[in-house]
């Protein structure tokens, strides 16, 4: 191998090094930003034209959205948890992966525990990397003295005034393809033997 071909290859290497170290500090940045309230340094962690659908586009479109009823304000303190990250680099500006969280909050007379898969999708923007889009899907919530699947209707769902009914039902771990072709190679009667939920 030429010493060209040897340099080209270490820079291609160190260049995907330093975008996977980059893209694994977004989620716990997020995870302060969130618990800190510090809704400036959250925003900057998306991309300049992050897409914010019925608000706008932008990262002022993002704060309105993040300042609406329900986001930031539905609760008062919480503590997210990163627990792990994949990062599959699709190009030298973009990327997608997933990031674990369990997140506590308070609610009034509550203490909601929630287990959460984030769905990422980053991209280099005004070049650093960002997020430009985070897909939250959920395991369960539920009151921390409660057991996840105690919600309405055994719903793995249990968050008092906010995650009620079939529409707010958890994706997971439903939403992964792999999940219910084991569970169908395994047979009904191996899935009752450890649950009475679907």
């Amino acid at each position: 191998m030429s010493d060209t071909a040897e340099l080209a290859g270490l820079a291609q290497r160190l260049a995907r090094v330093e975008a996977e170290l980059a893209i694994g500090q977004l989620p716990a940045r997020y995870a302060v930003a969130v618990d800190a309230r510090n809704v400036d340094a959250l925003v900057a962690l998306f991309a300049a034209d992050v897409d914010c659908g019925r608000w706008g586009s932008g990262r002022e479109a993002l704060k309105r959205y993040y300042a609406s009823r329900h986001v930031l304000t539905g609760f008062y303190r919480s503590v997210h948890l990163v627990c792990g990250q994949t990062i599959d680099l699709v190009d030298a500006d973009r990327a997608t992966g997933t990031v674990y969280c369990r997140a506590g909050h308070e609610d009034k007379n509550h203490w909601i525990e929630m287990s959460i898969c984030y769905f990422d999708r980053y991209v280099r923007s005004e070049g650093i990397w960002c997020f430009e889009r985070r897909d939250e899907k959920h395991w369960y919530s539920t009151d921390w003295q409660q057991r996840p699947n105690r919600g309405a209707g055994g719903s793995f769902q249990n968050w008092p005034g906010k995650y009620e009914g079939p529409k707010f039902a958890p994706q997971l771990p439903h939403a992964w393809p792999s999940w219910a072709a084991y569970w169908e190679a395994q047979g009904d009667e191996a899935r009752r033997a450890v649950t009475h939920a679907p």
